[in-house]
């Protein structure tokens, strides 16, 4: 029968075999992502060559007023305007639905087709074009379209 263990003795690796590890982890390491390695010091290089590097170093030496700058510039009124103004128009397209917005897109894009094609004719429009377009269904539907756009529009203006 064995004897049984009454002592245990932990080996403490010394500050240079520690040290010693992490250079051969790191050795390991460079060599498996030896590609992208060289590729980010030909970036770095490039970056160099252009002077971004020394730009950078100069925008984090002077980050204090550099950052004074950006907020200063992001308190102006039309900054804001913007600001609001994006949030605004996010709220109304977030409110509408997504095939309604496609089906007006492509309508206004091939309606600026048509325009175009129109406008290498050059030809006169006179009044009894215009009475007679009133019966064409596909102007009909879009002058019924930009009716009910502006009577809703107004319906709302008024409600201030």
């Amino acid at each position: 029968m064995a004897a049984p263990i009454t002592n245990i003795h932990r080996t403490e690796k010394s500050a240079e075999q520690i040290q010693e590890e992490r250079l051969e982890s790191l050795q390991t390491s460079i060599a498996e992502h030896e590609e992208a390695l060289q590729r980010m010091l030909d970036i770095t290089g490039e970056l160099e060559s252009i002077g971004a590097i020394q730009a950078l170093q100069a925008m984090l030496d002077a980050k204090v007023e550099v950052s004074k700058i950006a907020v200063e510039q992001a308190n102006r009124e039309p900054i804001k305007n913007l600001i609001n103004h994006a949030i605004n128009a996010s709220a109304s397209m977030a409110s509408i639905d997504p095939s309604v917005t496609e089906r007006l897109s492509n309508s206004v894009k091939v309606g600026i087709e048509s325009a175009e094609l129109e406008m290498i004719q050059d030809n006169k429009v006179g009044l009894f074009d215009l009475m007679k377009a009133i019966n064409d269904p596909d102007v009909n539907r879009a002058m019924r379209f930009g009716l009910s756009f502006l009577r809703g529009m107004g319906k709302e203006l008024g409600e201030d």
